[in-house]
C-alpha cells in the first residue's frame, strides 16, 4: 500500500512539473522546444495559450510554421457536389433538412461539371481539387458517379484530389484511393464534450473511426472544425489535441458565419484576435499538420494575412464556398505573394 502511495505522489509530481514546464515560459521559448522536438499533449498546462501574449504567440506559431512546414502555401478548392437534404442535424449547417434555410437542393452533379470546375481550378494553380457532398454517406450509384469522376479527373488533370463524403467504409475508401483521390476530408468540428451540444445523428467517436480508416488507408487525412459555436476556449484546445492524437495532415478551421434558420443563427461573430490565437494554439499542437483557413475569413484582415503570420499554411479557395467567400484563386494569390508566401 506504500508502494502505491509513493508512486501516486511521484507522477503527481511529474505532472506538475510538466504543467510548470509550459507556464514558466515564453512563446517564442516554447515554439523552439518544439523545432526541436517537444511535443504538446494533454498533460501539458494549456492553459498557457489562453493567457499568453497573443503577439508573442502568433511570432511563435509563425516561426514552427516555416520550420516544419515552409513558405509554400497549400491551395485546395471544392465543388459542393450534391446539396440539401441532408438527414444529419448539425446545428451549423444550412444543408440540414432539420433546418430552414434557402440551401439550394440537387442530386449528384453531372460529370463533365466537375471535370469542368477541376481543370478550371488546375490552370488557376490551385494544388488540390474536392468533391463535397451533402448526407451521412455518400453511397450506391451516386458514389459510384463519383467514383468514375475520379477516374477521369486523375487521368486528365494534374492536381491532387480530395473527396469529403460523410462516413465511408474501408471498401469505399480504397475504391477513392485507386480511382486517384489521395486525401480524405472529414471534420470532428469541436471538442468531445462539446459534440452533442452541435449534432445528435451521429456521433464524435464515428467521426474518429472514420479517420482512423483514412490513415489505414495510406490517405491524407484532413480534419478541423468550426469555433464560434457556442463553445469554450477549453472545447477549442481539445479539438487541437484530438486531431493531433489522431495525427492528422491538414487541419482546416473555420470561423462560424451564423446562417439564418440554423440553430445557431444568432450566435456573435469571432474577433480577429480570438480567431488568430485559435490558429496559433494548433500550430504550437500541430506543429508539422497543414492549419488550413475555411470559412469566416471575412473576419479577418485582409481575409487572412494576419493569419497567414500566425501558423496558418493553407486555405480554401475559390468561388464554391458553401458559405459566402469574398476571396479569389487570384486574389489570394497575390496576397500571398505580397508577404513573401510561395503558391503553385
Amino acid at each position: 500500500m506504500q508502494l502505491v502511495d509513493i508512486r501516486y505522489f511521484q507522477f503527481y509530481n511529474q505532472i506538475k512539473i510538466l504543467k510548470r514546464g509550459i507556464s514558466i515560459m515564453t512563446p517564442l521559448e516554447l515554439a523552439e522546444e518544439i523545432i526541436n522536438g517537444r511535443r504538446i499533449t494533454r498533460q501539458d498546462d494549456l492553459t498557457f495559450f489562453l493567457s499568453c501574449d497573443l503577439d508573442e504567440l502568433c511570432v511563435g506559431a509563425d516561426r514552427i510554421r516555416k520550420h516544419f512546414v515552409g513558405d509554400k502555401v497549400d491551395l485546395c478548392s471544392i465543388i459542393n457536389g450534391r446539396s440539401g437534404k441532408c438527414p444529419e442535424d448539425c446545428k451549423y449547417c444550412a444543408q440540414s433538412a432539420h433546418n430552414h434555410t434557402d440551401c439550394e437542393v440537387y442530386d449528384f452533379l453531372p460529370e463533365e461539371d466537375i471535370v469542368k470546375a477541376c481543370k478550371l481550378n488546375e490552370s488557376e494553380g490551385v494544388d488540390r481539387f474536392s468533391i463535397v457532398t451533402a448526407g451521412k454517406a455518400l453511397t450506391g450509384e451516386e458514389f459510384e458517379k463519383a467514383v468514375h469522376a475520379y477516374e477521369i479527373m486523375n487521368k486528365e488533370c494534374d492536381i491532387e484530389l480530395c473527396a469529403s463524403m460523410g462516413f465511408l467504409n474501408a471498401e469505399q475508401l480504397h475504391r477513392l484511393h485507386e480511382a486517384g483521390v489521395t486525401s480524405y476530408h472529414h471534420n470532428i468540428e469541436t471538442s468531445r464534450r462539446n459534440f452533442p451540444n452541435i449534432c445528435t445523428t451521429h456521433t464524435y467517436d464515428m467521426k474518429i473511426e472514420t479517420l482512423k480508416l483514412v490513415k489505414a488507408e495510406g490517405m491524407w487525412a484532413c480534419s478541423g472544425g468550426i469555433i464560434g459555436m457556442g463553445e469554450d476556449w477549453e472545447d477549442r484546445l481539445d479539438m487541437a489535441i484530438s486531431l493531433a492524437e489522431v495525427g492528422v495532415d491538414s487541419i482546416p478551421l473555420n470561423a462560424l458565419m451564423p446562417i439564418k434558420g440554423t440553430p445557431l443563427e444568432n450566435e456573435r461573430r469571432l474577433t480577429e484576435p480570438e480567431i488568430l490565437r485559435t490558429i496559433a494554439f494548433f500550430r504550437y499542437i500541430n506543429p508539422e499538420a497543414d492549419i488550413r483557413l475555411g470559412a469566416g475569413r471575412a473576419l479577418l484582415t485582409g481575409d487572412g494575412i494576419k493569419a497567414f503570420q500566425s501558423g496558418a499554411s493553407a486555405t480554401i479557395t475559390g468561388n464554391m464556398l458553401t458559405t459566402v467567400a469574398c476571396a479569389t484563386i487570384r486574389s489570394d494569390k497575390n496576397m500571398l505573394k505580397e508577404i513573401g508566401r510561395e503558391t503553385k
